[in-house]
């Protein structure tokens, strides 16, 4: 419903240094960028640290996620662009692909707040870009999921089979 308020979890406090990579697909770059300085205000006010790196489209941020998650260190991701349906089925595909990829590697382990716009019109982008903040939210998203893993980082739930050395 337009005009519900929506419970917002407190912002999570952190003991040491949060990194975190904004990746942008600024294919509508107006948008694009108020998504990104949502998240970048959002992240600052928190204290953690960001990079911030552009790929051409919505398809392409789950990809370079996965890249720098194999050959970086960022605790964490936020996820950004904007999808404005059109004329053709090609929206669906890149709605559904992106979002399921970026679920995907969440399910992983991947902390990644998902803040690209799936939208109907060029009106309802601006608004979540710009008084909605999305890109805000989504860099929140992301920083509740990094105090969540760090939370249990050590816990084990001793899953598996246990080799005569495991065995006390």
């Amino acid at each position: 419903m337009a005009g519900q308020s929506h419970y917002t979890p407190p912002m999570p406090e952190f003991d040491a240094p949060v990194k975190v990579l904004i990746v942008v697909a600024p294919y509508y770059k107006e948008i694009a960028d108020d998504l990104v300085a949502g998240a970048r205000a959002a992240l600052e006010a928190a204290g953690a640290t960001h990079e911030t790196i552009e790929v051409p489209g919505a398809l392409e941020v789950p990809t370079a996620i996965q890249i720098v998650r194999r050959t970086a260190d960022f605790d964490g991701f936020v996820a950004l662009g904007c999808v404005i349906r059109g004329e053709t089925t090609h929206y669906d595909t890149v709605c559904n692909d992106s979002s399921r990829a970026i679920t995907l590697m969440g399910l992983d382990g991947a902390c990644i707040g998902n803040g690209i716009l799936t939208v109907e019109t060029e009106a309802q982008a601006v608004a979540r870009a710009g008084e909605q903040n999305k890109g805000g939210g989504a860099a929140v998203a992301a920083l509740h999921l990094i105090a969540l893993s760090r939370k249990w980082a050590s816990a084990t739930k001793g899953i598996g089979f246990a080799t005569g050395r495991d065995v006390k």
